[in-house]
């Protein structure tokens, strides 16, 4: 498992968000955790590549890290191994049993009578020159608030009664075998308590929505994937605290530069005279324009390194490298004149022009002398 790609291992995409990879992790790791698969060592395996994968691809200093040099790369920047946070832990738990062991190791967690959770999470475009530079970006966000008709209880007239099913518990209780498990009741979803009838302003949710201008400071040198908190932008519970939005952002590509981590590449379209000759040419950078000195014999797909001409490091603010890879171009059309001037050209370098009969001189050889041997056989093909 240790040569595996984390993405592959929590089948996600590379540029999946922070909510769709913990998605991922807990989906998995309840179908690989050891208590379900007793004596199952290649399922134990699993599991702990799960959790290794989702303890760097769910921070997001590891996951650029990763991103750029892979697993050596933590592993030079000492970055440790662990399993996933408690809360995951808890909620595999929640998954796998329903609830604490015995009532005896449960987890912290919001208001029962909570309709919505008061963190959420959005995905943010950025142009490409927005991204490299930063950005002030204003935004509209839609964000939950408690129903004012049924003070967020999603009853009409905010009329509760107690739940039937777990007696205003909230749980109810499993016996499996020897072990008792709690398990938050189905019905009332752990708040004790249902509606008479449903609210008709919220039809039941218990929260109406309302929409909200938000301006971020974009730091220069974000890129897919990375992620910034806006603290007090999240949804609004009934005592008038906000939680906090959580922007992921996407970058949309470029048409010429390509981004790789803080690196730029860019194809620079060369006419082969201008490889055979040498010349200085003039080319694009992220921050104006630089000289590209193309020495006589320049190759196709050749790249020229330019350091400090990347994207600022989003952390540090060290800047990456400008990488120009030549494309040699050739003539679409000749004119008679210039496949005349072409074929002198081509004839004055003498053999040097037909580089491929010196190459394959002794192939042709050998070649013919396997025949020869064939026929005196008197073998057919």
């Amino acid at each position: 498992m240790e040569s595996m790609d984390y993405y592959a291992i929590l089948e996600i995409r590379r540029d999946a968000s922070g909510a769709e990879i913990k998605k991922a992790y807990r989906k998995l790791a309840v179908r690989y955790h050891p208590d379900k698969n007793p004596g199952d060592t290649e399922a134990e395996e699993k599991f702990k590549a799960i959790n290794e994968a989702y303890e760097v691809l769910s921070n997001d200093e590891k996951r650029q890290i990763y991103d750029r040099y892979g697993k050596e790369g933590l592993e030079r920047q000492g970055a440790g191994f662990h399993a996933g946070s408690m809360d995951d832990i808890m909620d595999i738990f929640n998954s796998m049993f329903g609830g604490g062991f015995g009532g005896g190791f449960s987890r912290t967690s919001r208001d029962p009578s909570a309709r919505y959770p008061l963190d959420f999470e959005i995905e943010l475009r950025l142009d490409f020159h927005e991204a490299v530079f930063g950005v002030r970006k204003s935004f509209e966000i839609e964000f939950k608030v408690p129903c004012e008709a049924c003070e967020g209880t999603g009853a009409e007239g905010g009329a509760l009664e107690t739940c039937a099913t777990c007696g205003g518990q909230g749980q109810v209780v499993m016996r499996q075998g020897f072990m008792t498990f709690a398990q938050e009741c189905p019905r009332c979803h752990g708040a004790g308590r249902i509606a008479a009838r449903k609210c008709r302003t919220c039809y039941g949710k218990g929260y109406t929505t309302q929409r909200e201008t938000v301006t971020l400071e974009i730091p220069a040198g974000v890129d897919t994937g990375n992620r910034l908190r806006a603290q007090g932008y999240g949804n609004r519970d009934k005592h008038g605290r906000r939680g906090d939005l959580y922007v992921t952002f996407f970058v949309e590509e470029d048409e010429h530069f390509v981004r790789d981590g803080n690196d730029v590449y860019i194809e620079v379209p060369v006419f082969f005279t201008q490889c055979v000759l040498g010349e200085t040419i003039t080319i694009p950078s992220l921050r104006g324009e630089l000289e590209l000195h193309l020495k006589p014999g320049t190759r196709d797909r050749e790249q020229f390194v330019f350091d400090g001409e990347g994207v600022a490091d989003v952390h540090s603010g060290r800047r990456g490298r400008l990488i120009a890879q030549i494309k040699m171009t050739l003539p679409r059309k000749l004119t008679a004149k210039q496949r005349e001037a072409l074929t002198q050209l081509q004839e004055s370098f003498g053999i040097e022009s037909r580089p491929h009969q010196g190459v394959f001189e002794q192939t042709f050889k050998r070649v013919k002398k396997w025949f020869e041997k064939r026929e005196e056989k008197g073998e057919k093909d």
